[in-house]
């Protein structure tokens, strides 16, 4: 077992974005129940029902992605409550775990075989998308395939252009801005991807003949957490690690079709 200390403290030497004004408020613990730490869950998002279902594995720490937001109004509480009932410590990273070499986009690109090349869509010098490039041109349809496979839900796409998928750009989450979009065409990338839909990026999209990318906001971005709890088992051997399974809420009547 460990101290929860020690755990995070060394959680915060992996990101090269601590020193940053916005860091403390987009990274830290939200919860310390002062137990040590045997079991480890994790998830992107903190609701009652993943800390309901942390309880259920044992878990003395969550890690997510998200916090419970202030605009979710009254879950905060909620999910307080339940942590302190059940004596399980809360940690998230957000932009940090965005702006990592292991983190959400990079981690996004490397289950669907591309290499990163570089970070982008910085906001409050957070790097928040990527650009990836895969060795050989792809199929959109094949790299479709990718995704849906290793999120385990639909995605929506939209075919804007005919040519093979060779630069990728993503920005996990809720990369819904049109801005975004146009950082992706004036990097030639061939596809854009993330975990929001706006009708604007829609027009945009299809203006501009880039080939358009949304699954959900939650698992375009877990790959980023179970990276980040990946480093901490090898640092920290003996703690046990369980992902929690979030209910695919957001693509509840996707189905699999290129548009």
């Amino acid at each position: 077992m460990y101290n929860l200390n020690e755990i995070i403290e060394y959680v915060h030497t992996l990101f090269r974005t601590k020193d940053l004004n916005e860091y403390q408020n987009e990274c830290g613990i939200t919860f310390d129940s002062k137990e040590p730490v045997k079991v480890i869950a994790y998830c992107t998002n903190i609701t009652p029902e993943t800390v309901e279902k942390a309880h259920d594995v044992g878990a003395d720490l969550l890690i997510t992605h998200h916090d419970a937001w202030d605009f979710i109004y009254d879950m905060k509480e909620t999910c307080l409550h339940k942590l302190k009932d059940y004596g399980i410590s809360h940690f998230f990273s957000h932009l940090p775990l965005d702006d990592a070499p292991f983190g959400t986009n990079s981690s996004l690109l490397k289950v669907i075989g591309a290499n990163e090349i570089s970070k982008h869509a910085v906001y409050d010098g957070f790097a928040c998308g990527a650009l990836g490039e895969f060795d050989q041109p792809i199929q959109f349809s094949e790299m479709i395939n990718k995704l849906q496979s290793k999120m385990k839900e639909p995605v929506l796409a939209w075919k804007n252009h005919d040519r093979a998928i060779k630069k990728v750009y993503t920005v996990c989450g809720g990369g819904s801005n049109t801005e975004f979009v146009k950082e992706a065409i004036d990097l030639d990338a061939d596809v854009y991807i993330t975990g929001e839909k706006v009708l604007y990026t829609l027009q945009y999209a299809k203006d501009q003949k880039i080939n358009l990318v949304i699954g959900s906001h939650t698992f375009t971005e877990v790959f980023g957490v179970m990276s980040l709890v990946d480093l901490i088992k090898k640092q920290f051997p003996k703690v046990d690690i369980f992902l929690i399974e979030e209910d695919h809420i957001e693509t509840n009547g996707f189905t699999k079709k290129i548009q």
